[in-house]
């Protein structure tokens, strides 16, 4: 009778959902998957005509298309809807995407801090097409009505498979597909005649996945895994979640010299995000660890002592994300290191930053091309002589216009490793600053993405000649880049720079240059010593300049993510100091994507770093120290530089990292 009574309660509610989807889709039956027809007809698998291209890449512009939802009908026309769109298959047979769903705060990311300029379109890649998007848009409204119900407004949630759409959205979740991966826990038994294949979401030590082997391995039930057990030598542990942290049972079972930890959920709830929480983290993990569901026979296998063997597989699958960015342009959402919502706002907020800076590009200025994509790599990189504008004294603003792309059109081409690019300049080979930087940026992790406008004015004195000779680099043995340069030349807003007595603006006359950085050892500010100088005639302002970023990792991780403090001290008096608070921090770096920072790069991109972020430029730091100086030129002025790591000189007993600097004083008139 209770069998009975569920299986009318399921036809019951099937046939409600029906009944709903009918009127939601004006249709005499739900499943007509012609209601997703394309809008264009340009582009279409169901078009009589062969296509001989397997659909749309990186970097074409998107092609119209309308698709139904559970509130209408969403149509995106080219041009027509401001703002970006991210399009979403979701698909139950992925732990990442359950406890993506699943995960308050990844929930509540969406809602809170999805860019106001940004359009969300659900699908599903299943049959289960119309509950998965019920279910969907249930987490999203149930979250938004504590919080944001106005997001709601931008999120669209299509009852239709992914395979049904008819346009060219399928071709570029299935063509982009290729990195897209499912990760499945296999287990087998003698007395079984088919292995159980089940979906797994593999832990992570704070960014780091430690990976399974391809190697078939015994299981043992070892209870809730809050405590060791002497007998799970060298298998995969069976344990459930609750009455400690995840972290505590793999760490157990590391002791207890398991090969690895399966946490089974308890019945009902989702797949989590295992990881470590707090003073956990200042603990490796040695051992792979997954969260699945519990599975009936498996579990009852090992309790009545039947042999069972797990293996670990990774299957093929269509992509799960896309998006088209303001300008209409195709687009990868790049690498979800942990199951949130949050990436998908960082992509979001990068084509805010990248719409602005289009922009920014539009303003009136003299734009000499250096380099139009050209191949950086090796010792020689990439080197372009051009001929200056005449008239440089008419301008006050220098700017970079740099671009980074990878050799092909997406990710997967891109260079691993994040490396620095440094651009020098020598407009006179026999003159004291030939080969003086002028601008350095951080590559992408495999992402290729990135565009940046630097303003480095005060730089402008060391174009003093008609023609001259850049040159952008980075380590030799890089994978190659593609760069894109221009120069832009403009005039500032009349309102900027004008003194309060109304004279005319200041320009940068004359540099003088100061230090560079080296090894952070114990001897890292035994090589500076102090500079003496005059201040020249006729100047009215003078400026500190440095671009300083710190790199490597010693037993205090520095200088890349530790805290540093530089110091230029002037007069003995005025200490001015740049500090890398942010250096370590977990989610620094996504901070700055809103600055250009290149989201959803692979590696540690998140966490902040020593003056830099992965796919960034380095800002150059900037401070008027006028006065701190004697200005006139019979009185001169010392300034020394020092570095420090927590208010001392760096002492690393190991491995020392390093600093990269140039630095200035810049004289106006």
């Amino acid at each position: 009778m209770i069998l009975l009574r569920s299986k009318l309660s399921m036809l019951w509610f099937l046939f409600v959902v029906t009944v709903q989807m009918t009127e939601v889709l004006g249709k005499s039956k739900l499943i007509e998957y012609e209601a997703c027809e394309s809008r264009d007809n340009t582009v279409s698998l169901r078009s009589n005509k062969a296509s001989t291209a397997p659909g749309p890449e990186p970097g074409d512009l998107a092609a119209a298309f309308a698709v139904r939802t559970l509130d209408g009908e969403f149509s995106y026309q080219p041009g027509a809807v401001r703002g970006s769109l991210v399009i979403h298959a979701f698909t139950n047979k992925s732990g990442f995407l359950e406890c993506m769903w699943s995960s308050e705060s990844s929930l509540t990311s969406l809602v809170q801090d999805l860019p106001n300029s940004t359009q969300v379109l659900f699908l599903s890649l299943d049959d289960s097409a119309v509950s998965d998007a019920l279910w969907m848009r249930e987490q999203v409204q149930r979250v938004a009505m504590h919080s944001k119900k106005e997001v709601l407004s931008r999120l669209h949630f299509c009852p239709m498979p992914v395979f049904t759409l008819g346009n060219w959205i399928p071709n570029v979740f299935y063509y982009w597909g290729v990195a897209s991966r499912l990760s499945q826990a296999v287990f087998t038994s003698e007395g079984w005649k088919m292995p159980v294949v089940i979906k797994r979401l593999d832990a992570r030590y704070d960014w780091l996945t430690t990976r399974w082997d391809q190697t078939s391995y015994e299981m043992i039930d070892a209870g809730d895994g809050c405590d060791p057990s002497p007998s799970v030598t060298g298998a995969v542990v069976w344990v459930s979640e609750g009455n400690c942290s995840f972290f505590t049972k793999v760490q157990n079972m590391a002791k207890s010299n398991a090969s690895g930890v399966l946490v089974y959920a308890l019945p009902g709830n989702p797949i989590q995000d295992m990881n470590c929480v707090g003073d956990e983290c200042n603990s490796m993990l040695s051992i792979p660890a997954s969260m699945v569901h519990q599975e009936p026979s498996v579990a009852q296998a090992l309790q009545s002592g039947e042999p069972v063997y797990v293996t670990f597989q990774s299957t093929p699958s269509p992509s799960f994300f896309f998006s088209i960015d303001q300008q209409g342009v195709l687009a990868e959402m790049g690498g979800f290191l942990y199951p949130s919502f949050s990436f998908i706002n960082w992509q979001a907020q990068w084509f805010d930053f990248y719409a602005d800076l289009q922009t920014k590009l539009q303003h009136p200025a003299k734009v000499v091309s250096v380099f139009d994509k050209v191949q950086m790599q090796g010792e020689k990189g990439a080197v372009a002589t051009v001929d200056l504008p005449s008239g440089l004294w008419d301008f006050d603003m220098l700017e970079l216009d740099a671009a980074l792309s990878c050799p092909g059109r997406r990710d997967s081409s891109c260079a691993h490793w994040d490396h620095t690019v440094q651009l020098f300049v020598c407009c006179d080979p026999l003159g004291p600053y030939c080969n003086t930087e002028l601008g350095r940026w951080i590559t992408a992790f495999r992402r290729g993405i990135g565009r940046w406008l630097t303003d480095v004015s005060p730089l402008l004195p060391l174009l003093d000649s008609s023609k001259c000779t850049l040159t952008m680099k980075t380590v030799p043995w890089a994978m190659p880049w593609i760069v894109s340069l221009n120069l832009r030349f403009s005039v500032r807003n009349q309102t900027d720079g004008v003194t309060g007595n109304g004279e005319d603006k200041l320009r940068p006359f004359r540099l003088m240059s100061l230090y560079n950085g080296g090894t952070f050892d114990k001897n890292y500010n035994k090589r500076f010593e102090p500079i003496k100088f005059l201040v020249p005639v006729s100047t009215k302002k003078v400026e500190l300049y440095a671009v300083i970023t710190a790199h490597g990792s010693d037993e205090n991780s520095c200088g890349e993510f530790c805290v540093t403090s530089h110091h230029f001290l002037f007069n003995a008096v005025f200490n001015n100091t740049l500090i890398f608070d942010s250096a370590g921090s977990p989610l620094g770096c996504t901070l700055r994507v809103k600055e250009g920072a290149v989201p959803n790069e692979h590696g540690t991109w998140l966490y902040g770093r020593g003056g830099w972020c992965d796919g960034l430029q380095v800002n150059p730091w900037r401070t008027d120290i006028t006065k701190q100086l004697n200005m006139s030129m019979s009185e001169s002025n010392t300034v020394v530089y020092f570095g420090l790591f927590k208010g001392q000189d760096p002492n690393p007993s190991k491995e020392p990292g390093y600093i990269i600097m140039s630095s200035f004083l810049v004289f106006y008139k």
